[in-house]
């Protein structure tokens, strides 16, 4: 039987919030060091090793640095760039900050990393309440009492409300409504989808599969048949059907292996 519509399946749709602080390593030494600010500045490893880059400004970022690249290539793509080593103590205590803004909302918060978590607010907007408006007051407390800035994704599961959450940074702001959800995800590339790692980018590509759309017009018995289990995955979320739950007090494994690769 093929899978129900996101309002087929559940006639009271969750309000799910993805928030993600901008940049947030180098914000917070941009915050603490005001000579820093508006500077290209890289946090990461020793250029002269094996570091990468943990993450940078958006001023760096204009010069195609991104997370994960070594910080020998990102000396050479910005060799005027201000290398910081990280402040692992310094984040945490921000993320705290943070992490109790979100938990002043609802218990229902599901920490991803130090820098990003979900946050379940069905119950929040129960008595009326947006979750929007919910999301646009988080944003503003976060850059008031901490001093940094962050982005929100609002949507009815995890899958759309990361994406929308990446869609205005900085300090954005982006909302994906049930009936908007497929038209979203349509266009975009199948590698933008929670699950699909760059190997399964790759034999999608070989099966002439690039867009989320593409993907949708596969059959599941199809994709079972190449994929096994996570075809079904792939079935549902190219139609935007997400059904994981916000989980308190989830392990950050995240965490673990940022400070290991840094």
């Amino acid at each position: 039987m093929p899978s129900q519509t996101p309002e087929e399946r559940s006639p009271e749709l969750r309000k799910i919030i993805h928030v993600d602080m901008d940049a947030f390593f180098a914000a917070v030494e941009q915050r603490d060091r005001p000579e820093l600010r508006g500077l290209p500045v890289i946090v990461g490893g020793d250029t002269n090793g094996r570091g990468v880059v943990a993450t940078c400004s958006y001023e760096a970022r204009r010069f195609g640095i991104h997370s994960a690249m070594s910080s020998a290539r990102a000396r050479s793509l910005c060799p005027k760039a201000i290398f910081v080593r990280p402040r692992m103590d310094a984040y945490r205590e921000a993320s705290r900050q943070v992490m109790t803004i979100l938990r002043s909302y609802t218990s229902l918060v599901e920490p991803l990393s130090l820098d990003e978590a979900f946050l379940d607010v069905t119950a929040t907007t129960a008595d009326g309440a947006l979750a929007v408006e919910i999301a646009r007051e988080i944003l503003d407390r976060i850059h008031r009492e901490t001093g940094l800035s962050a982005s929100a994704g609002v949507s009815y599961n995890k899958l759309l409300a990361k994406l929308a959450s990446d869609w205005r940074k900085p300090h954005g702001l982006f909302v994906i409504p049930p009936e908007r959800g497929l038209a979203f995800l349509s266009p975009l590339p199948v590698g933008k989808l929670h699950g699909v790692g760059p190997a399964t980018v790759k034999k999608l590509s070989a099966m002439d599969v690039e867009t989320v759309l593409d993907l949708r017009n596969l059959s599941l018995e199809f994709l079972v048949t190449h994929f096994g289990k996570s075809g079904g995955w792939f079935y549902d979320v190219a139609r935007a059907i997400d059904e994981r739950p916000v989980q308190r007090n989830r392990p950050n494994h995240a965490v673990i292996a940022l400070i290991a690769v840094i």
